[in-house]
């Protein structure tokens, strides 16, 4: 996968968290930012899926009634 640059500008406490937290996993810093977006991204996406189960379980017997249940 093609990599592209990202210039973030944060305050010095939490580039130095972000430096800390990296050398303690044995990561760059790019390294460590990238799968922290990428947790967050699953995340969010988890959260939809959970969300879209709950409506369908909760309408199920509408969606039945005006569509039939058709499994």
């Amino acid at each position: 996968m093609a990599k592209t640059q990202l210039n973030v500008r944060v305050d010095e406490s939490t580039a130095e968290t972000a430096r800390q937290r990296a050398m303690q996993r044995g990561v760059s810093v790019n390294r460590y930012i990238e799968e922290l977006v990428k947790q967050d991204a699953g995340e969010a996406g988890r959260t939809f899926v959970d969300a879209a189960a709950d409506f369908m379980k909760q309408y199920e017997s509408v969606f039945a009634e005006e569509f039939g249940d058709k499994r």
